[in-house]
């Protein structure tokens, strides 16, 4: 063959792959495009990107998960990729993290529109607000028996199709470096998610660039968590010394269901002894609008959240009936249309915060999660685990009793940290993990404490210790 003749095949090659690079950058392009949110029903004006919409996990079953993306107010080319999840197991991370907690955004009282959160995580940050598993919020799937044996196996593997399948229609995020964040039940979530990815890297051409994860108030040890669990509600005088005796002669802490006597123990506590109170912060008045769900089982103690209901009240900063105004807000029609969400009716009830169907019929769950976080550290990533002190669901106690088991040693000892002058927390740096508290912080951490939650947030992705001062 002559040299020109080769030549020539060679360039219509060439000119044949550039084309097909082409065609498939333009079907990236049209695709997040298409899931650009031009603004929310009562936006305010705001200089930083948003997209959401759907990304199918199992095309067999047709289950699909939804997103939503705010990129960072400022330079978000630079700063990393956060992927929130929340627990439940069955909640909405864009009723809970998005609209409550970290996102940049907050509802009104009269879910009219919104206004905007000056702590918000995406001054740092690009976020990421995944709803997880199908069933969660906008998320869906077209096999009906999928909502009654769901479990952290097939959430961990459907989270993981979701980023591999996010990334390629956002390629721009694909070397860009990526935290995995949540809270309560989503102690499951993220490092089951995390231990995911790490096996999928060895063996991915393109590897997920995860560097690390950051939990609050984590779900985290069966045995420990009820052990701490109970030990708080006696040493924060919510039940008597003879109801902490017997639960702690009664129950088998290390059992995924207890016995009948000692779950009648627990109602006992907290029909009869705790009072009206809201459990995720003990010293925050409850929200007085009225709920059609029953009260909080001793499952919904273990694996939170659960509507709360009881008196009205005022605390700084903090508005108990959040949730309701986000069940409000994004039933709405024009709110829907705007969010790329049940674009084709495929969701055939109204959204919830939290799914009860899912909370019910929850699959299988790990007993404990210590065994992820070993693999994990040897692994090298970035692990915080924060809690807030005031919450009585997943309390400090249980965190700290269940983190003692990992033995880690002592790199910081323990020490106040501070926001604005004032203790934020305690904190302590052992080889391979950070934990932290946040003082006067409930369940939901950036709800009750956002100034503290967002300096934590911040010295995470810095990987450095809190501030002595």
């Amino acid at each position: 063959m002559a040299r020109r003749e080769r030549t020539s095949i060679f360039l219509l090659a060439a000119i044949a792959a550039l084309s097909l690079l082409h065609v498939a950058a333009t079907r990236v392009d049209e695709e997040e495009e298409a899931d650009r949110i031009a603004a929310l029903p009562g936006q305010p004006e705001v200089g930083f990107h948003q997209f959401s919409g759907y990304v199918t996990v199992n095309a067999a079953a047709g289950r699909a998960l939804f997103y939503w993306l705010t990129e960072a107010a400022e330079h978000p080319e630079s700063k990393p990729l956060v992927v929130w999840l929340n627990g439940g197991p069955g909640c909405s991370s864009v009723g809970y993290g998005a609209s409550e907690e970290i996102g940049p955004f907050r509802i009104n009282k009269t879910s009219s529109g919104l206004y905007l959160n000056k702590f918000s995580w995406n001054k740092l940050a690009n976020l990421l607000f995944l709803e997880t598993p199908a069933g969660v919020g906008f998320s869906y799937t077209n096999r009906s028996s999928d909502l009654f044996d769901t479990g952290d196996r097939r959430t961990a593997k459907d989270s993981l199709q979701f980023l591999v399948r996010w990334l390629d229609r956002f390629p721009r995020y694909k070397n860009r470096e990526i935290y995995l964040s949540g809270e309560s039940y989503a102690g499951h979530y993220v490092p089951q998610l995390a231990k995911q990815i790490v096996d999928y890297n060895a063996h991915a051409t393109h590897k997920i660039n995860l560097k690390g994860f950051l939990v609050g108030n984590a779900v985290t040890d069966n045995h420990y968590d009820n052990l701490g669990t109970v030990n708080y509600w006696w040493s924060h005088a919510m039940i008597s010394d003879k109801t902490y005796r017997r639960l702690m002669s009664t129950c088998d802490f290390q059992r995924q269901k207890e016995s009948n006597e000692c779950e009648s123990l627990y109602y006992y506590a907290m029909d009869q002894e705790f009072g009206n109170i809201d459990q995720y912060n003990i010293y925050a008045p409850p929200c007085s609008v009225n709920s059609s769900r029953s009260a909080p089982t001793r499952r919904t103690m273990r694996l939170p959240h659960q509507p709360r209901s009881g008196l009205l009240g005022q605390l700084a900063g903090y508005d108990p009936c959040t949730e309701k105004y986000a069940e409000i807000y994004y039933n709405r029609p024009d709110v829907q249309k705007a969010l790329h969400a049940n674009i084709s009716g495929r969701i055939p009830y109204t959204w919830t915060a939290c799914s009860e169907t899912l909370n019910r019929n929850w699959n299988d769950t790990d007993a404990s999660i210590l065994p992820i976080y070993r693999e994990l550290i040897a692994a090298g990533l970035r692990i915080w685990v924060f809690s807030g002190d005031v919450d009585s669901v997943v309390p400090v106690t249980a965190t700290r009793y269940s983190l003692a088991q990992l033995k880690l040693d002592t790199k910081i000892p323990w020490y106040p940290w501070y926001v604005k002058k004032q203790v934020g927390g305690w904190t302590e740096v052992y080889r391979g993990l950070t934990f932290a508290t946040v003082r006067g912080a409930g369940h939901e951490v950036p709800m009750f404490k956002p100034r503290a939650a967002l300096q934590l947030f911040g010295s995470f992705l810095q990987g450095k210790p809190l501030p002595k001062s």
